[in-house]
């Protein structure tokens, strides 16, 4: 008796090259969005897109970084379209419910009550700046430094040159800084030391 082959339905086989790159897709849409329910749509319309080109999708080496490139030309068009309706997403680090758990990895030294109440305003300044900055630097910037994206993967999924991203990065980390330099009055810890 000759055993013939399992043979795996097309939906199989396009959830098979999808499903291990969505957690990634979704926290891309995210930066993107900066809303949850937003990044969740764009998700799902992009799957939806793409699964009449499973063909194409399984001949690609490396299937995360086009998953991308394709979900981040889609919001541009979507973006393109809805901006006669002047549509702003609203940013998740405004909410009180989401103050940047990305910051609060960071393992706690036992600062006391002074120490922490300087923190929580240093991290309050640092969440309006980085709202206060245009979308696409914002997006960068978090994807780079944040969530650890190569410069090369970000280079292919935005189609922008990898020394381009470079001093991109710069210039958006430098103005940062200043922006940062002037929000932040010296506080009295820095007082004490210049007696």
């Amino acid at each position: 008796m000759v055993l013939m082959p399992f043979r795996r339905s097309r939906r199989q086989r396009f959830e098979t090259r999808v499903q291990p790159h969505l957690g990634t897709m979704y926290r891309f849409a995210y930066r993107l969005t900066e809303r949850r329910e937003d990044a969740e749509d764009l998700v799902q319309d992009v799957v939806v897109k793409l699964y009449p080109k499973l063909s194409e999708l399984e001949t690609l080496d490396r299937p995360g970084t086009w998953l991308n490139r394709v979900l981040y030309h889609h919001f541009v068009d979507l973006s393109r379209r809805q901006a006669h309706r002047s549509l702003k997403f609203e940013s998740e680090f405004a909410d009180p419910e989401n103050l940047q758990p990305w910051l609060e990895t960071v393992p706690d030294p036992g600062f006391g009550p002074d120490e922490k109440l300087e923190l929580d305003r240093l991290g309050t300044v640092v969440r309006s700046l980085l709202d206060a900055l245009p979308t696409d630097h914002r997006t960068l910037l978090l994807l780079h430094d944040v969530d650890r994206w190569r410069l090369e993967d970000l280079s292919e999924v935005l189609d922008l040159p990898v020394g381009t991203l470079k001093s991109r990065l710069h210039r958006i980390r430098s103005a940062l800084r200043r922006k940062l330099e002037s929000s932040v009055e010296p506080s009295e810890a820095d007082q004490r030391l210049v007696k």
